[in-house]
């Protein structure tokens, strides 16, 4: 069996840049002849390989108006302004090549043979081990059944790695957080003691040296419907962040939330009290935006998609609803993002990403410290 030339090369393109670029595919609902591949953490973060014939300047104009609103709706989902994308015509008529333009954020260029391959500067810039890649000693049926074996082999081990960051684990750090919290509640409902002299978060008491208010705050409920919403929101989405990232992350981004969100409600609540986990919940509902973002090729925007809308319904609702303190639900969702990009997500965050992540946090806690006790 004989595979056409421009077929091969597409196979071939198609092989290096998901098995050894890393690579995923896109799926574009109502897209033909084009691949869309990403890699976020690639020089061009899309691949988008033409197949299609271009006959002409205006069948050209109209590809590169589609792709554009395409690509608007590529940054809207992923939070990303700045994406940039290479597209390779692979089918290009010999007499309009010229009208091939490109811009800051938009690379097209003009592949025909593998020759134009080796030889193509931004190819060669970029992705020079391309080189030694599309050389086989395989031919015709043999060399698909390569090509599409590793393409599928390469598949296989990204979905093997979500599954089992996936899987289903028993949900001890979420049960202990639950627990305490309950237990607290019962406690101070068997005593009697007075919220506020207990460990509520009063700005003053705390710059007045009563530093464990920050987090003990984070521990105590108003009333029965205080600690039910909260250790409700807790059950739902403790579980998804404890398998995602783990039980040691977990406690982190949970604990680090709080008191982001507590230094929020100092600074901008200075004359009011605080109580509740509702500070570290939204830091959890940052750290699940996160991570949906790094994971949304999986989970097709459906985390992004969802918890938006979440997040904004409660914000509003805190707004317009007395005693509820929305500095604290903000505090703890920017603190849960900024957490989870300095713990990082396993095979998705590169070193130098923690780092940032990590400078951030820190950047972040100390400028609030320092507008909650020094300014």
């Amino acid at each position: 069996m004989d595979i056409d030339k421009k077929s091969l090369l597409e196979l071939k393109l198609v092989h290096y840049f998901i098995t050894k670029e890393n690579f995923v595919p896109i799926i574009i609902h109502g897209i033909e002849d084009e691949i869309w591949l990403e890699n976020k953490h690639s020089e061009y973060r899309i691949i988008r390989l033409v197949t299609r014939k271009i006959f002409n300047e205006e069948q050209y104009n109209f590809d590169i108006d589609k792709t554009k609103d395409i690509s608007k709706q590529i940054k809207r989902k992923t939070f990303n302004p700045f994406m940039t994308m290479l597209t390779i015509y692979l089918n290009f008529d010999e007499d309009i090549k010229e009208i091939v333009t490109s811009d800051r954020n938009n690379t097209n260029i003009i592949i025909d043979t593998e020759e134009e391959l080796l030889s193509n500067e931004i190819i060669q810039k970029y992705y020079k081990s391309i080189n030694d890649d599309i050389e086989y000693k395989e031919e015709g049926i043999e060399l698909l059944a390569k090509i599409t074996s590793d393409i599928t082999k390469k598949n296989i081990e990204e979905n093997e790695r979500f599954s089992t960051m996936y899987k289903q684990k028993k949900p001890i750090v979420t049960w202990i957080l639950i627990g305490i919290n309950v237990l607290l509640f019962v406690l101070r409902y068997i005593i009697g003691d007075d919220l506020l002299q207990i460990g509520a978060l009063i700005p003053d008491s705390v710059k007045n040296g009563d530093l464990y208010r920050i987090i003990s705050s984070g521990f105590l409920h108003v009333n029965e419907i205080h600690i039910l919403c909260n250790m409700y929101s807790l059950f739902v989405l403790g579980p998804t962040i404890e398998h995602f990232y783990g039980k040691v992350k977990y406690i982190f981004i949970y604990l680090l939330s709080m008191i982001i969100a507590s230094l929020f409600v100092m600074v901008f609540e200075s004359n009011s009290a605080a109580a509740g986990a509702s500070g570290a919940i939204f830091g959890l509902l940052g750290s699940l935006l996160y991570f949906g973002y790094h994971y949304r090729g999986y989970l097709g925007n459906q985390v992004i998609g969802q918890i938006i809308p979440v997040i904004i319904l409660n914000l509003v609702i805190g707004f317009i609803t007395p005693g509820i303190s929305n500095a604290a639900h903000i505090g703890g969702l920017i603190g849960g993002i900024a957490v989870s990009f300095m713990l990082g997500i396993n095979d998705k965050s590169e070193k130098s990403q923690r780092i940032t992540g990590t400078i951030l946090t820190i950047v972040l806690t100390g400028f609030m410290i320092y507008l909650a006790f020094f300014r």
